[in-house]
């Protein structure tokens, strides 16, 4: 496998709140190059849903670009951890939404989950999405 085939997803959540107003985010990066990025407000959640949606979503989005192998990046050290089986998942929705990545890891021939500092410019750039999905969501809300 050459790294043509392989993507990193970089992601996070968002709570403002905890619970509060939640969002989560990711960016793809192909070839050094960032090739997608979203990010969609969930409303009231924890962070650590926020996190594992974020997860979720750019799995998703990463089968657009390889079927091969895929790094996970996240500055949630609790997600990466629960995902690698060094920290069992106590709280039911949170092994429901770790089940959902499971089933779509599967769809790929590797995927690692790595932490990664929240200074990683990739972080920051899902960061800022976040930021900018709850900062909208606020806006919408005071025009109604």
């Amino acid at each position: 496998m050459t790294t043509r085939d392989s993507v990193r997803l970089y992601t996070d959540g968002a709570s403002r709140g905890n619970p509060g107003d939640a969002a989560w985010a990711y960016v793809i990066v192909k070839n050094g190059s960032v090739v997608a990025g979203r990010s969609e407000y969930i409303g009231t959640a924890t962070n650590n849903v926020a996190e594992y949606h974020a997860v979720i979503n750019g799995l998703s989005a990463a089968r657009e670009f390889t079927r091969e192998r895929v790094v996970v990046r996240s500055d949630s050290e609790l997600i990466v951890r629960q995902l690698t089986g060094k920290y069992r998942i106590t709280k039911e929705h949170l092994a429901a939404l770790a089940d959902e990545v499971r089933r779509l890891v599967r769809e790929f021939s590797e995927v690692r989950f790595e932490s990664v500092p929240r200074e990683h410019p990739c972080i920051q750039v899902a960061d800022r999405l976040c930021n900018e999905t709850l900062d909208a969501e606020q806006q919408r809300r005071q025009r109604q």
